[in-house]
């Protein structure tokens, strides 16, 4: 049964195809996390372009196959992907440098709802990598800055020296039109700004509770005590959505890998309505 639907789905769902690495760049100092800007090889033309907040499946030839999200797309069509060195792929794919190819099937997965958060308040919260996948809704808020009330960034992070995109960081940082709030959960002697755990920044409030969206992406923890500090500052539960992370395998829904009671989260998700997850989110190590 499985066979006929995979036969019915678009040949980039279930066979890689060749993307080349046009550039590595290294995120933080320990090389854990690198970022990769891929172009398809001459002769590919992608079907899509992923939306915010979908993901591909990476294929690293004679490794394996893992589901990294889009951090964002270049103006020529690129696609920048964000990885952390987790596992035996990842860690194998740290090795690559620029003209490597790499097998590459989707996008997968929902978006984020950027189009509900047009003329409302938008607040983006992020724990560690959980940044990447926000970073494309930041580039459209901040491209399309206009159609927005207030954007709020609350971002944390291990350390200092565990942040990633520092120069955008910093870049937002200069903006008037932008609020960033940076907290870590280690300080050093060098660093000026919050310790401690993310919540704090969002219950600071300075936004308009009755007319906000929110988009949280990090540890599933942290992500269930965000949404619980937001619903505290007065935004309703289908105001927040949430971006799972969990392990997927076939990115259509066949394998049952990730799924969580009902859903699948590579083909109902990764991005949920906060409501859909929370039920999840209150079993202890699901």
């Amino acid at each position: 049964m499985a066979t006929d639907a995979a036969a019915t789905l678009p040949d980039q769902a279930m066979a890689p195809e060749p993307w080349r690495i046009h550039s590595v760049r290294r995120d933080v100092a320990s090389n854990e996390v690198f970022s990769w800007t891929l172009y398809p090889e001459p002769g590919m033309e992608p079907d899509a372009a992923p939306a915010p907040g979908q993901f591909n499946m990476l294929y690293l030839f004679g490794v394996g196959e893992v589901p990294i999200s889009v951090s964002a797309i270049t103006d020529d069509g690129g696609i920048v992907h964000t990885i952390r060195a987790v596992g035996s792929v990842t860690r194998a794919m740290q090795d690559l440098e620029a003209s490597a190819v790499v097998g590459l099937r989707g996008p997968f997965g929902t978006a984020w709802p950027l189009e509900q958060a047009r003329g409302r308040d938008l607040v983006l919260v992020a724990g560690g990598i959980g940044l990447a996948p926000l970073r494309p809704v930041i580039h459209a808020a901040l491209e399309r800055r206009s159609e927005f009330g207030r954007v709020v960034v609350c971002y944390g992070a291990r350390s200092p020296g565990d942040m990633i995109f520092r120069d955008e960081l910093d870049a937002w940082t200069a903006r008037d039109d932008v609020d960033l709030r940076i907290t870590v959960d280690r300080g050093t002697a060098a660093w000026r700004g919050d310790v401690g755990v993310v919540t704090q920044l969002v219950d600071r409030g300075g936004f308009d509770r009755r007319n906000t969206l929110a988009m949280v992406c990090g540890p599933e923890v942290m992500m269930r005590f965000t949404a619980s500090s937001l619903e505290r500052r007065g935004l309703k539960p289908e105001d927040i959505y949430v971006s799972m992370e969990r392990n997927m395998r076939c990115a259509v829904g066949f394998c049952g890998h990730c799924q969580i009671g009902s859903h699948f989260v590579c083909r109902d998700g990764p991005v949920f309505p906060y409501p859909v997850m929370e039920p999840a989110f209150r079993i202890r190590e699901l």
